[in-house]
């Protein structure tokens, strides 16, 4: 029997439990784009929170073993964490409510977004800020060691990575605005996702909050606990 509803919407999804619940003699099996759907969604919840812990402590280590400092870290996964959110947003705004066809193409909206989509982009986005990050904090952190003033670092490390993190950024973005030209809109999706997630990772955070924050926390950016600090001598990454 096949259902004369929307298979993706929530009375399909309603009438999918209904039916897995009925009781059977024999196992019950239930196939088509609900089942498949409901399926792809729950297998996705079930590991994002291990894939995302698993992003957010080794960005967390990595960059406590370039600076030192647990601050910094913390900052950058807040940030990072705000400007997905900002894309996130964006991406609702113009493929689930159907907004801005004239700027990314024309395509049909469905009122939600493909399951898969927003994981890939916070992925892919979350290791592309993460690079830029490196990037810049690599720098920022050689020159406080160097001379001991945030406020010098800060200016000398946006001097030194301002215009290769720009021309990286500039090289993903073109590449992912490719995609955003696709008549497919899950690979449209992709591409817009993903363009907006490296242009704003690039020039709000990268440009402007990163170093605001870190210019008003000045010497408490490099604070750790006296134990880690300790830690921080057997594994740090630095440039002799």
């Amino acid at each position: 029997m096949i259902p004369d509803i929307d298979p993706y919407s929530q009375a399909a999804e309603t009438l999918l439990d209904d039916i897995r619940r009925t009781d059977s003699p024999a196992p019950l099996l239930v196939g088509g784009a609900t089942a498949e759907n409901t399926d792809t969604k729950s297998g996705l919840a079930g590991r994002l929170p291990v894939v995302i812990a698993l992003i957010v402590v080794a960005m967390l280590v990595l960059l406590f073993a370039f600076t030192g400092s647990v601050v910094i870290p913390l900052k950058a996964v807040l940030l990072n964490t705000l400007s997905l959110s900002a894309t996130f947003g964006a991406m609702v705004y113009i493929f689930q409510d159907g907004h801005l066809k004239w700027l990314v193409g024309d395509f049909t909206e469905i009122g939600y977004l493909a399951a898969p989509v927003p994981v890939l982009v916070f992925c892919l986005a979350f290791g592309l800020s993460m690079d830029y990050e490196v990037f810049l904090l690599s720098r920022i952190t050689e020159e406080y060691r160097t001379r001991g003033v945030t406020a010098d670092a800060v200016a000398y490390g946006l001097e030194r990575t301002g215009r290769i993190v720009t021309a990286a950024a500039a090289l993903m973005a073109i590449v992912c605005v490719g995609l955003a030209f696709s008549q497919v809109a899950f690979t449209k999706l992709m591409g817009v996702g993903l363009t907006l997630a490296v242009l704003m990772d690039a020039t709000v955070v990268r440009g402007v909050l990163v170093p605001a924050f870190m210019r008003l926390l000045g010497a408490a950016n490099w604070w750790a606990p006296r134990f880690l600090r300790r830690v921080h001598r057997h594994i740090a990454v630095r440039e002799d």
